[in-house]
C-alpha cells in the first residue's frame, strides 16, 4: 500500500470520540475514549491519533461493540454492530483542546 493511499485510510479510522460517564472517568486518567472502524486495528488506531492529534499514544485496547436489539411495535429492528478505542496517552499529553476541558 503507498504512503499516500495508508494516510488517507488513517485519516478514516476515528469516527469521533464517545461520550459517557465510564468516558469522563476515564480522561481524568488521561485516557480518551474513540469510535473507530469495525475493521481498524490496534496499530492502526495509534497511528491515527499520533497523526491526527499530534500527541503520544502509550496503549490502545480496542472493544467491539454488538448493536442491542430495538422493537417498535411488532417490527423489530438491530442497531448496527461497532468499535470503540481506549486509547492511553502519554504523560503530558492531552486532547482537552480537541474534546473540551472541565
Amino acid at each position: 500500500m503507498s504512503n499516500a493511499l495508508r494516510q488517507e485510510r488513517l485519516m478514516t479510522v476515528i469516527r469521533g470520540p464517545h461520550l459517557s460517564e465510564k468516558a469522563h472517568i476515564m480522561a481524568e486518567k488521561n485516557q480518551v475514549v474513540l469510535k473507530v472502524r469495525c475493521d481498524a486495528t490496534k496499530r492502526e488506531v495509534r497511528q491515527a491519533v499520533e497523526l491526527l492529534f499530534d500527541v503520544k499514544v502509550d496503549g490502545v485496547q480496542v472493544v467491539n461493540v454488538k448493536g442491542k436489539t430495538k422493537r417498535f411495535q411488532q417490527t423489530k429492528g438491530r442497531r448496527p454492530n461497532w468499535k470503540k478505542a481506549y486509547v492511553k496517552l502519554a504523560e503530558g499529553s492531552s486532547l482537552e483542546e480537541f474534546f473540551g476541558a472541565e
